[in-house]
């Protein structure tokens, strides 16, 4: 007979998916706004707004990215070790 499959992740909390959805929604809606950003003044070093606004956003994207990372991770962790403690705790007698 084969035996039950076992998971590997405990149950899920909504709260850090969610958060980082609306991290990763940021990232990229916000550059996609053109009009808001679309204009030659102020200007920095002499490089258009245009130019210089969607270059800001790729140290941001990767700041927002990162945090949204870490979140999913942190969660993956703490739904494993859940599976492990409840596997260890069913095991000893």
């Amino acid at each position: 007979m084969s035996t039950p499959d076992l998971p590997t992740r405990g149950p899920a909390r909504p709260g850090p998916y969610i958060v980082s959805g609306i991290l990763l929604a940021i990232a990229i809606l916000v550059p996609l706004f053109v009009p808001a950003y679309s204009i030659d003044k102020p200007r920095f070093a002499g490089i258009p707004f245009f130019y210089w606004y969607q270059m800001l956003w790729v140290p941001i994207t990767a700041g927002l990215i990162g945090i949204a990372y870490r979140l999913v991770s942190k969660e993956d962790r703490r739904r494993r070790k859940a599976v492990r403690s409840g596997r260890n705790e069913e095991q000893q007698p």
